[in-house]
């Protein structure tokens, strides 16, 4: 029972690993944080120095903005460092960007939840200017309203007002943030283009929104949407870029919301950063657990990273794909009122009962995780509808691929890494060679070699496969990958080749003795369709033999 995933490779993750899965609502929406990457890849910022030296004004003067010029020094991208568990991925720690926006010269200002909640460390740049980081907390969140509210150090700062005349059709608006994690300031321009969008998500549950085509990348999160004078007409927080519709929560339905997470309390929230998920086949669904609050009543139900909620009241989660029924449920009792939760933890192929503000969690049943999801097993888990196992010609390594990948290469892999020469079992299989070397089509390589480890980790290794890609593709993020057998790190490459692939690189050890041998396995990636195929890939491919 496969949960089908939204690859972030695709939608938006080699800039962000905040995945959509199995989304109800308009198909395309999507979450627009921006990508993880490891902290030592964030642009060059000093340390904020102590609180009591951080210099009371940033460079432009305090004060209300007034001008669509101005709103910039006001604007922020907030950098948000902990530790998050994803559906393709498992736990990775990592550093995502979003934008936000000042409201007070003392340092409130507002972003989305899916951009804070759960980090463990808030870093924020003002306008645009590097040079200077500021420490910020949270105050507050609301993760069905997908608002959060924080405060800066230092002070005061120049802010913005909200609009407040009636919001028509035809405004002209402008989001104003940070796209794509980058440093840079960025405005675009559109108009409202409809006053009461649907706004339920996959990560939130917004009764109504308001839609616009002013472009919002992954990174505009919680930015500002503002008008010609710089007031804030809403906050954006999702995109659907087929059909260029963007939306914002308008300020009547987040001012309210916003004035009590700046007092210290979250609205309509447990403490968690969440999602809804659904199985292929519809059997299972809930809210994935990406992150918990410290001191949430998540935390103290004992809700970790990587659970599924699968049912709150006793009523089940999710099953059209979106947040709704579980936001009503949460809107539907007091802040510190009983409810009885279900929740199925993967990690350990448990099924937990208990309460928030009450019993804490504990299990009821176990189940058959299926095997390992990887290595030294007698053979792969059985081929999925659809897939067809593929094992190298020495019978050491197998891995289950689509039908329609019939070109393959299962020959034994010599060549030389630095200055050792290495013999690896490998397999590659793709619908075409040719167009495969060349960016243009789907396929995996994956190989598996004793000798690698005498010249270093999969650190290591992966390190000595960048010069396959540095020229032809851009660099997106590095994470760690973990599975019932494996341990390693992965890392993301996007824009490849004129075709614009992603490829996702792993490299691992088996946990059971990590010295034996490294496996490196590359997935090319062009469209959704070739999405499942990810998961199969990486539920699939084992040690199964004796390696050459």
């Amino acid at each position: 029972m496969k949960l089908r995933v939204f690859f972030p490779l695709i939608s938006f993750v080699l800039f962000v690993m905040v995945v959509g899965i199995a989304c109800g609502g308009p198909p395309a929406e999507e979450p627009t944080a921006a990508a993880p990457a490891q902290a030592t890849t964030a642009p060059p910022a000093d340390t904020a120095p102590p609180a009591d030296t951080v210099p009371t004004a940033p460079p432009a003067a305090s004060g209300a903005v007034s001008t669509l010029q101005d709103v910039q020094n006001a604007v922020i991208q907030i950098e948000a460092q902990g530790s998050f568990v994803d559906p393709q991925f498992g736990a990775y720690t990592g550093a995502g960007r979003g934008s936000g926006f000042i409201i007070d010269p003392s340092g409130i200002a507002v972003t989305n939840n899916h951009v804070v909640t759960g980090a463990g460390l808030l870093k924020v740049w003002i306008g645009g200017d590097t040079s200077q980081t500021y420490n910020a907390r949270i105050l507050g969140v609301s993760e069905c309203s997908d608002l959060a509210v924080i405060q800066i150090e230092g002070g005061p700062f120049p802010y913005l007002e909200w609009y407040n005349q009636p919001i028509k059709v035809g405004l002209d608006v402008y989001t104003a943030g940070f796209p794509l994690g980058e440093p840079e300031y960025a405005l675009t321009k559109g108009i409202i283009s409809k006053e009461h969008a649907d706004g339920e998500t996959s990560w939130a549950s917004v009764d109504s929104v308001l839609m616009h085509d002013a472009t919002i990348n992954p990174g505009n999160s919680g930015g500002p949407l503002v008008d010609a004078n710089g007031k804030v007409v809403g906050v954006n927080y999702a995109a659907y870029k087929e059909a260029d519709q963007y939306f914002a929560i308008a300020p009547d339905v987040a001012i309210p919301v916003i004035e009590q997470l700046r007092t210290g309390k979250n609205v309509d929230s447990i403490g968690v950063n969440g999602m809804a998920v659904v199985s292929d086949d519809g059997s299972l669904s809930g809210i994935w657990v990406s992150s918990v609050q410290a001191g949430s009543p998540a935390e103290k139900a004992g809700l970790t990273g990587g659970d599924i909620i699968t049912e709150m009241a006793g009523l089940p989660l999710a099953t059209d794909g979106t947040m709704a029924d579980y936001c009503d449920i949460i809107r539907s009792h007091g802040e510190n009122e009983t409810i009885n939760v279900s929740v199925l933890r993967f990690d350990t192929a448990e099924y937990l009962e208990g309460q928030l503000n009450g019993e804490r969690l504990a299990v009821v049943q176990t189940f058959d995780s299926g095997g390992d999801s990887g290595g030294d097993t007698a053979s792969p888990p059985a081929s999925a509808e659809g897939y067809y196992t593929v094992y190298d010609d020495t019978g050491a390594i197998a891995v289950n691929v689509p039908n329609a990948w019939t070109e393959l290469d299962t020959s034994v892999w010599e060549s030389s890494w630095g200055s050792s020469d290495f013999t690896a079992a490998s397999i590659i299989a793709t619908t075409d060679f040719t167009a495969y070397n060349n960016w243009a089509a789907p396929g995996v390589w994956f190989a598996a070699s004793e000798d690698w480890g005498r010249t270093g980790g999969y650190i290591q290794l992966l390190d000595g496969v960048k010069g396959w890609y540095q020229d032809d593709c851009d660099f997106g993020s590095r994470g760690d990958y973990e599975d019932a057998v494996f341990e390693g790190s992965y890392d993301i490459w996007e824009n490849c080749g004129d075709a614009n692939s992603t490829n996702l690189v792993v490299g691992a050890r088996p946990k059971n003795d990590p010295d034996a041998y490294l496996v490196l396995v590359q997935i090319q990636v062009l469209d959704d369709a070739d999405l499942d195929a990810v998961d199969i890939i990486l539920e699939s491919f084992d040690r199964v033999g004796t390696l050459p």
